[in-house]
């Protein structure tokens, strides 16, 4: 089949990829030129790749730096040639850009006010969305600016059960069939590895020398960087809750005067928590997906929260992360 390809201004970037046997392995960089494509092919490879497990950041119909990364892995995950050329294929996978999403009574119960104070957030039972907004554009793995493009002229602080909305058709995070409790063992992934690029921002699972998934986080911060070197995932919970310590965020070091966070999509540690063994130090959630691969995390590995709940999935209790 002849590739489809979009000629427009090229941006050159490199991937890093690395065999799975070595807890130290040494990268391959390919230098790789990239076209910016239009609003349209955008959105329909991020689509692509988000629904294929190489997660291209939050979906805004533009070419951003996980978008690039994202298409270049799994490029080279599935052996093809690492170039800017769109094969028409991709596309094929995503006949329909944009779907629809209808607001329902039950999303209410999502949504609702939280205290700006940690103390008084330590009072509540469960930490909602703040918005509708907020809450489709995270169903939708999706820049909350991006939805409002899509939606003109909506009142958003005022959206009725029944009210029509133009979606990103990717397969949507459904907050609503999660529930609070402990990860179990995947046997069938027990032998994967994960990696952890502190520089290019990925977290990356390897399994049987493949490369599974690549999904971009926020790895530490220059005060408390992510730990370099060899760990193991200890365990994983849905819905955390979250000890709010400031000497553990700011110092590393634990102390009295804290609070315990309750649960939800609110919770500075989101959807879930995969706790490592080096204390403090964990993979998790998000309260704020715009700050993914920009922002600073407190030492943590942190991930917009419909990867994180993708993640999950795709790796085991006991799996080595190999931060770097």
């Amino acid at each position: 089949m002849k590739p489809f390809v979009v000629m427009l201004p090229f941006v050159t970037i490199s991937i890093v990829a690395f065999a799975q046997e070595s807890t130290t392995p040494p990268p391959r960089v390919y230098p790789v030129a990239l076209p910016n494509y239009d609003e349209e092919t955008a959105t329909r490879l991020q689509i692509f790749l988000d629904n294929s497990d190489f997660a291209p950041g939050k979906i805004d119909g533009r070419m951003g730096e996980f978008f690039r990364k994202a298409l270049i892995s799994y490029k080279h995950a599935h052996a093809m040639p690492k170039t800017g050329a769109v094969d028409s294929w991709l596309l094929d996978q995503v006949p329909v850009t944009y779907t629809t999403y209808t607001v329902r009574e039950e999303d209410l119960k999502s949504i609702g006010n939280i205290p700006s104070s940690h103390a008084d957030q330590a009072k509540l039972k469960w930490l909602p969305y703040t918005s509708l907004l907020e809450f489709v554009a995270e169903r939708y793995h999706s820049a909350e600016s991006y939805i409002q493009k899509l939606n003109p002229g909506k009142n958003w602080e005022h959206l009725q059960p029944g009210e029509v909305l133009k979606v990103p058709n990717v397969l949507p995070f459904e907050v609503e069939k999660f529930t609070e409790g402990k990860v179990p063992e995947n046997p069938a992934f027990v032998a994967r590895k994960i990696f952890i690029d502190t520089k290019e921002h990925l977290l990356e699972v390897f399994g049987n020398d493949q490369l599974v998934c690549v999904f971009p986080i926020t790895p530490g911060s220059k005060t408390l960087p992510a730990p370099v070197g060899t760990w193991k995932i200890l365990g994983a919970t849905i819905w955390p809750w979250f000890r709010y310590d400031e000497g553990m965020l700011n110092y590393g070091v634990r102390t009295e005067n804290y609070y315990n966070l309750p649960p939800g999509p609110n919770n500075l540690v989101g959807v879930l928590w995969m706790g490592l063994n080096k204390p403090g130090i964990g993979i998790h959630g998000t309260n704020n997906p715009e700050t993914i691969g920009r922002a600073a995390s407190h030492g943590c590995i942190r991930l917009a929260n419909w990867d994180a709940a993708r993640v999950k999935d795709l790796v085991s209790v006991g799996n080595t992360v190999i931060i770097f």
